[in-house]
């Protein structure tokens, strides 16, 4: 299983899909990637050498945020964003969609599982129950 910025990719899928398993790259970075390194997208993964490994790292490296650097920036920005207390912070906040989507309906992905409000049936007292049996 070869390792790129340190992510595991997985040997047998092509090397443009295996690529796409670092966080921030998708399928067209992948293959500006591979055509800068000079890699055709149809090799498999187990198939590379070790100096196609490493011409991959380092356009990575130079060219591409990903991984841990990229998620910190991503929670940099909406943590900005809620303590400017601007309205797609506020949204972040409290879980509810932040891209304008409707809430009435819908919006479970980000409002959890629904909590169900209305008519339940009281609790019966301790007072209330008859005493059953005291042997």
């Amino acid at each position: 299983m070869p390792r790129i910025v340190g992510v595991d990719i997985p040997k047998e899928k092509k090397i443009y899909v295996a690529l796409s398993y670092i966080y921030g790259l998708g399928k067209a970075s992948t293959h500006k990637i591979l055509k800068a390194a000079g890699i055709s997208p149809d090799v498999r993964a187990k198939d590379l050498t070790d100096d196609e490994i490493n011409r991959i790292t380092a356009i990575i490296g130079k060219e591409y945020r990903t991984e841990g650097i990229l998620r910190r920036e991503i929670g940099a920005n909406i943590k900005r964003l809620m303590d400017i207390q601007s309205y797609r912070g506020i949204r972040h906040k409290r879980g509810l969609p932040v891209h304008g989507q409707r809430t009435r309906t819908n919006a479970r992905t980000r409002k959890g599982p629904r909590k169900t409000i209305g008519a339940q049936k009281k609790k019966e007292t301790a007072a209330a129950k008859p005493a059953t049996a005291a042997k």
